[in-house]
């Protein structure tokens, strides 16, 4: 399945500074479609390279990162349920920031 996968407000540095992903995923064994619970171990497994606790918590985002799936906040779809189809487009981003 292709995706688009965009990484911003710091969360591209666990991902060697790449803003933007073009992938491909495959379905988990078993599975009919794909859904965040599975992408997010995805991306853990081969996206993030550095420090990936900055990222994920559990099987989830840590809090502070936004996600939005073609522009609707995941929280409005189902978050770890939210089915995510082919060309998808999925956006991280930290809302944490120094100051």
């Amino acid at each position: 399945m292709q995706l688009t996968l965009e990484f911003g407000g710091g969360l591209e540095l666990l991902c060697e500074s790449v803003k933007i992903h073009k992938v491909n995923v495959d379905l988990p064994d078993g599975a009919d479609n794909l859904n965040m619970k599975h992408l997010l171990s995805w991306v853990r497994t081969n996206l993030i390279k550095e420090r990936p606790e900055m990222f994920i918590k559990g099987d989830t985002v840590r809090p502070g990162v936004l996600v939005l799936v073609n522009d609707c906040d995941w929280e409005l779809s189902g978050q770890l349920d939210t089915t995510i189809e082919e060309k998808d487009v999925v956006v991280f981003i930290s809302t944490l920031h120094g100051g």
